[in-house]
Parts: C-alpha cells; structure tokens; sequence
C-alpha cells in the first residue's frame, strides 16, 4: 500500500513538473553565430550576430527562427531579430522579414520589413504583421496582398489569416484581381484549400463580357462560379439580370435568376419579370417561368405578353420569342389568347397557335383556341397570324386559318351580335385599328341593319364566296359579297332566336384582358422558394483580446521592474464596425454557392 502511494506521488510531481516545464519553456539557442554584450542594453541581454558558416539559430515549441542578428532578453525570454529574418512553423508555414520581434511567454510576435508570409496554397506579403501562435492566427491593419495562383491577386487595408482554418478575413479596399475579371468589395471571407470567397457589402465583379453586382454573396474562384443576393444583378452586354438570388457560371456564360427576377434588354427596348429564369449570355438566349411577363417597350404603347413560360433565343437580327401555356397578349387597342404564342422578331410575325387537340372533348380545348380582341371586333380561328412592320412595329395585317370567325356586339342590344365567319380570314390595321376584312371561301354573315337613328331595320344573313368587310370607327360601315350563293334581310320578329348564331359561335368577352393585372388572372397561386442568403456580417474579435491580453500581461509579471516588451507594437484596433443591415427581399437556404434547383 505504502509503495501504492509513493508511485501516486511520484506520478502526480511528474505530471506537475511535465506541465511546468512544458509552461515554461523557454526560447532555445541552436545556433548562437558570435555572442557580444552593449552596455547600453539592459541587464542580461545578450547580442548574437551570424558568422560566416550560418544564421543565428532559435527554436521554441515548434518554430524556428533564423536571422543575422539578434538581441536575447533572457529575463524576459524575448528576442529582437534583424536582417534576412525567417519564421518557421512546421512544414506548411513560413515567414521572412527584415526585422521580428517574438515573447517565448506570450507567443506573439510581430514582423515588419517586406514581410512574406507563405503556406501551401497561397502567399501573403505585407509591411507589418503580427502573428499569435497560440491561435494560430496573423494579421496586418498597413495594407497587404494575399496571391493564390488560380485565384489572382487579393489586396486590402486590412486582413486576418485564419491558419487552422485555411482562411483569410479581409476588410476595407479589398481587391481580387484575376485573369478573368476584378473583384471589389467591402469585405471577404477567403478560404486557400478550395478558393471559396464569400462577400459582404456593396461587391462588383468586373469581367470582359460580364459585371456582377450584389451586397451578399458567394463566389467559387476554383470553378468560376457564384451566388448572389441582396439588390444582386448581372450585366451581360445589351441585357441586364436583376433577382432576389442570382446564380452566375463564368465558364459557360450561364445565369439563374429565382424571385423577383427583371430581365432588362436596352438594345431591343424589352423587359422579362418573373420568378425564375435562365440566361445563356454565348447564345443570345433566355429562358423565364412563375408569372413570367415580356415587355416590349414602344414609345406611346407597350405591348404585354404572358404565359406560364417565356422563352428567348437567337441574336438580335434573328431572335424568337416564345410563349406557351396559356399566353396571353396586352395593349391598349389590341389584347389576345391562346395555347402558345411564337414571334419572329426580323420578319415581325406573330403567330397564335391552337392546341392540336382543338376538336377533342378537352374542356380547355375551346377556351385555349386563339382569339383577338381589337376595339370591339372579335376574331377566333386554329391559327392567328399578327404581321406587323419590324421597324416601326406598326400592326399592318392579321391573318385567321381555319374556321375564322369574327363577331362584335350589337350596339343596341346586348343579346345580338353582328357575325361573319368562312374558311380563312385576313384583315388590314391603319394605325392599329383594322380598317378591312376579306373572308374567303364559304363565307357566312348575320348582320344586324340599323338606320342613322339607331332603329333596327332588319337581320341579314346571307352565303357567299367570300366577303369584304370595310369597318369605320370601330363598326361595320360597309359589306360586299362575292358570289353570293344566297341572302335575305329579314324583320326582328320573323327570325328565329334559334338562327341567329352561326355554329361554333363563342363570344369569349369576359376573358378578354382590359389591363396587365388581367393578364395574371387565371393563374395558379404562387408559391416561391424561400431565399435566405448569407447571414449578416459579424465582426471577428479583437485580434487582441482578452486572452491575448492575459498572456501579455504574464510576460511582463516575469519581470516587473523592467518595461513589458511582449506590449511593445500591439496594434491598437484590430476590428471594424458592422456594415449597415441591409433587408432582405426575401429569404433562401442556400449560400454555399451551390446552384438552386427549382
């Protein structure tokens, strides 16, 4: 038992000489080169200079540190080290200076002199630098470049390198210069081992085709390519991409857009909204869906189109614009609906286009079959052709295939509406207003006669060849028959209620859109991905802190009767105040710069 406790003894001042002298390890000469004294100096220091074979040779806890001249305060454990100085940490960190001060009791030390500080994926240099080995960590407040070889150039006024984590923290003026494009921003979190640089503040993306602009964001400089939120945008030439969050793929002129999303063409004077889209910058083109809305922008009257899906392909001389699953058309003289809508911009053709199951028993088949609605005249076919003049996109014709028809109302009753449908119809605007139509092979009327004081003279129907229907103020004013087969006008009283609509009449004027709210007004409730985004920046702790402080204030206790060199040339701030909050439109899961998917 007795010899039970002497090994408990034994054991527990083992441990407690390990851990004091582990505590109080002390700097250690490997190479002392020449030993002078200075008078001038305090006490106990004692002057190394390098000879002719090697430098001055100092090890403590790991690092080594090389220099021509030193000054060792053994008192204080402390060492000035001069000329050619070099720091190393293992086999991942090196440091060279021309001048290092370094406290064997509180692990700091502080470098100046074109100061270079290297690790396996990149290299810093700056004009001072204090390093803290305890946390690992180094940093400057003078200005410096951090260089990564597939990443470019960073500079800052000031930064802070994480070694343990492989990441750098880099505040005010911040600058990554790359090949491909220049990065400017307020603050970036940089990590060396995969190239990830996440932003903070108002950030811009310089490239050669390209400008990237966001207050949060995320950028991958190994694989060119990012994630942006808050007033984020992307210029891509002649066209502009603005959304809650955008994702932007360098390599291959790729962007994505979710929530809130404006699409801007200055150079065809257009717009695209949503709620996701797609943008191939090589190919011209664009893809938008989630209440997706074109405009195209005209000096006295824009024109709206809506569809579940919008789609945009081809250079500006030979573009296409497609709309399809319930699209629809919006402008003050002129509004349309049908399955797909598809634009030829250079010929300024467009063309309305049925569902090919039109004659089925599909219950939307009828209400998807095209129609066109122009001050008050009704025109209903398969298929719509608008042509209208490329350059000053005037409407010059229309023309309706298969089973044209066209209706407008009475102006008396509400219940009687003026008809005329055949084969194919073409009709001719005049500033915008169709003016002429020609309805050709087995045409079909019922008309309703008045006189100049509005009294109903009679209900004409009659069958022809074709018609020709001239339209003034936005009614009937003259109607011409080319063989005609037959006709007759007959009084209100003799014509049967049962006659007085032609087969397959459908008078769709409660769909028709009165404004670009109306275009929406059939669609499914809407339900957007939440976008959160980075959170808010925080700013690190003092690289001074209270801990920090501890040990300095430890290595002036060794020896209180003599100033605390450990203190000399702390910087005195070492954090920065928090940027402004800046709302979010709406919130995400994603900020690892991985593409949302819808």
């Amino acid at each position: 038992m007795k010899q039970f406790k002497k090994l408990l003894v034994l054991i527990f001042f083992s441990i407690a000489f390990f851990s004091f002298s582990q505590e109080k390890e002390n700097i250690t000469i490997k190479y002392a080169g020449q030993l002078f004294t200075d008078k001038d100096l305090e006490a106990g220091a004692k002057i190394f200079i390098r000879d002719k074979s090697q430098q001055v040779h100092f090890v403590h806890k790991g690092i080594n540190m090389w220099c021509d001249k030193a000054v060792y305060y053994e008192d204080q454990d402390f060492i000035e080290a001069y000329s050619n100085v070099v720091m190393k940490q293992g086999d991942t960190i090196n440091m060279v200076a021309k001048y290092v001060e370094y406290s064997g009791i509180s692990q700091l030390a502080f470098a100046s002199g074109d100061v270079v500080l290297t690790e396996p994926k990149s290299t810093l240099k700056t004009d001072t630098l204090h390093f803290d080995r305890i946390k690992q960590q180094a940093y400057y407040n003078t200005g410096g470049t951090v260089v990564r070889d597939s990443s470019g150039t960073i500079t800052s006024q000031i930064g802070r390198y994480y070694m343990n984590a492989s990441k750098y923290q880099f505040v005010k003026d911040v600058e990554l210069v790359n090949p491909k494009y220049t990065l400017n921003t307020e603050r970036l979190d940089f990590f060396t081992e995969n190239g990830h640089a996440y932003l903070f503040g108002p950030s811009t993306i310089v490239g050669e085709t390209s400008t990237v602009y966001c207050e949060r964001g995320f950028y991958d400089t190994n694989k060119d390519i990012g994630n942006f939120q808050r007033n984020a945008k992307i210029d891509y030439d002649n066209r502009s991409v603005e959304g809650d969050s955008l994702y932007f793929d360098r390599a291959k002129s790729f962007a994505s857009a979710t929530n809130n999303i404006t699409v801007t063409d200055t150079l065809n004077k257009s717009i695209a909204k949503g709620h996701y889209a797609e943008v191939w910058r090589a190919k011209d083109s664009m893809f938008i869906t989630k209440r997706a809305l074109a405009i195209t922008v005209q000096d006295r009257d824009s024109i709206y189109m809506h569809a579940d899906t919008l789609m945009v392909t081809g250079k500006p001389e030979n573009r296409i614009t497609r709309a399809y699953n319930n699209a629809r058309l919006f402008k003050s003289d002129l509004a349309g609906k049908s399955d797909s809508i598809h634009v030829d911009h250079k010929l300024g053709l467009t063309q309305m286009i049925n569902l090919s199951r039109y004659n089925s028993n599909d219950a939307f088949a009828l209400q998807r079959k095209p129609v066109l609605w122009n001050i008050g005249n009704q025109m209903t076919g398969d298929t719509i052709h608008l042509i209208s003049n490329p350059k000053t996109e005037q409407l010059d014709s229309l023309k309706v295939f298969q089973n044209a028809f066209l209706i407008n109302k009475d102006t008396i009753s509400n219940d009687a509406f003026n008809q005329i449908k055949g084969q194919r119809l073409i009709g001719l605007f005049r500033n915008n207003e169709l003016y002429n139509v020609d309805v050709i092979k087995n045409a079909e009327t019922i008309r309703y006669l008045r006189n100049d004081d509005t009294e109903l003279i009679g209900i004409q129907k009659s069958k022809s060849g074709s018609i020709n229907v001239q339209i003034i103020d936005q009614a009937i004013d003259e109607v011409r028959f080319i063989n005609q087969i037959d006709g007759n006008i007959f009084p209100d009283s003799d014509f049967p209620k049962s006659g007085r609509k032609f087969r397959g009449f459908d008078w769709r004027g409660e769909e028709q859109p009165l404004s670009v709210e109306d275009l929406f007004s059939d669609d499914p409730p809407l339900n957007l991905p939440i976008i959160k985004g980075l959170d808010d920046y925080v700013p690190s702790e003092e690289f001074i802190d209270d801990e920090a402080t501890e040990r300095i204030e430890k290595a002036g206790k060794e020896t209180p009767e003599k100033k605390n060199k450990a203190a000399r040339n702390l910087p005195k701030s070492t954090t920065v105040a928090p940027l402004k909050t800046i709302p979010l439109k709406s919130q995400t899961s994603k900020s690892d710069g991985i593409k949302e998917k819808e």
